[in-house]
């Protein structure tokens, strides 16, 4: 069994590579997942684990302390992955689980992107400024080439400055924007990753055409979009079951009678297997809830560990790529 570290995992992956490998694996039968949640929002651990049948199995457990922020000296959260042989049960590696968590969030929503935003956006509105948003920039801009200008709004005007010039130094052009409602309604592309627990982007704002990608609210308790932006959109999921599990952008429109079930019209396995369509046209807006889920964690821990000389390690496996 080997250590996979932070700095492996970087050198392994590429967004291009991740991409097309959670692709690929959407094509394939669903991933069995099951999730625990102990603690409470403020200082919660959580074991996720998915069981690829013939392939990989895994658990990631990991910690979440939005506390440590404030503090500046460790992420909100820390993460842990062990991966395992589907055929005959072997431990194959524990893996640095902090950076998949990073790498897996962001190629999920610009699996959803790619599938979802109309071909050539060109303005991206950043909401939050944490360290989740840089790695979604770089992801979406896989997904859509055509982005060049980012707008951000966070609320340390500080944190969203240090972020624009980080990537400004990666050909962007940046703009630090402090009117939240006049930047939603000049983006093409809006990703927004926060905790809040009051929506910050308002439907009535969003232009025909939008793409709106939903990444911070994790509990039924916190939202990033009003009931105006679920109702104005076709409501698009990663995995029907995590969003129905408890994430507010899903369940608090629902509760309110703003959407139905059957307005939330596929997750990334239906359009991948082409079950549901998504955009219809170029005015349409589309909203993608990123929930998570272990499935996505064993798909990147599957491409590091292959790409880092784990697959000759299992002669005999069978059904792999």
């Amino acid at each position: 069994m080997r250590f996979i570290s932070d700095a492996e995992v970087a050198g392994a992956l590429s967004f291009p590579v991740l991409i097309a490998a959670m692709e690929a694996a959407h094509r394939r039968p669903r991933i069995e997942i099951l999730d625990g949640f102990m603690g409470v929002e403020a200082a919660q651990y959580v074991i996720r684990s998915a069981v690829d049948p013939g392939r990989y199995m895994l658990s990631k457990m990991f910690t979440s302390f939005p506390s440590n922020l404030a503090a500046g000296r460790l992420p909100a959260v820390q993460a842990v992955c062990v991966l395992f042989d589907g055929v005959d049960g072997r431990p194959l590696a524990v893996i640095d689980g902090t950076s998949i968590t990073h790498w897996r969030t962001a190629a999920d929503s610009a699996l959803g992107a790619r599938w979802l935003a109309n071909p050539e956006p060109e303005t991206m509105l950043l909401v939050g400024a944490g360290k989740m948003a840089w790695w979604l920039a770089q992801a979406h801009r896989v997904a859509r080439p055509s982005l060049s200008r980012v707008l951000i709004w966070n609320r340390s005007r500080a944190r969203a400055a240090e972020l624009a010039d980080r990537l400004a130094q990666h050909g962007l052009r940046t703009e630090v924007v402090s009117d939240l409602d006049a930047a939603t309604g000049m983006a093409d592309l809006i990703s927004a990753c926060t905790r809040s627990h009051a929506p910050l982007i308002r439907g009535r704002n969003l232009k025909p055409g939008v793409h709106l990608d939903l990444v911070g609210g994790y509990t039924p308790q916190t939202r990033e979009a009003d009931d105006e932006a679920a109702r104005r959109a076709r409501v698009f999921v990663d995995r029907r079951e995590t969003a129905f599990h408890g994430v507010g952008d899903i369940l608090q429109p629902i509760a309110s009678g703003a959407i139905t079930e059957a307005d939330v019209r596929g997750d990334l396995y239906d359009l991948a297997g082409g079950a549901v369509t998504g955009r219809r046209s170029a005015s349409d807006i589309t909203m993608f809830k990123n929930a998570g889920g272990g499935h996505l964690d064993l798909m990147t821990c599957e491409a590091v560990f292959e790409r880092t000389g784990g697959a000759g390690d299992r002669q005999g496996v069978n059904g792999l790529n």
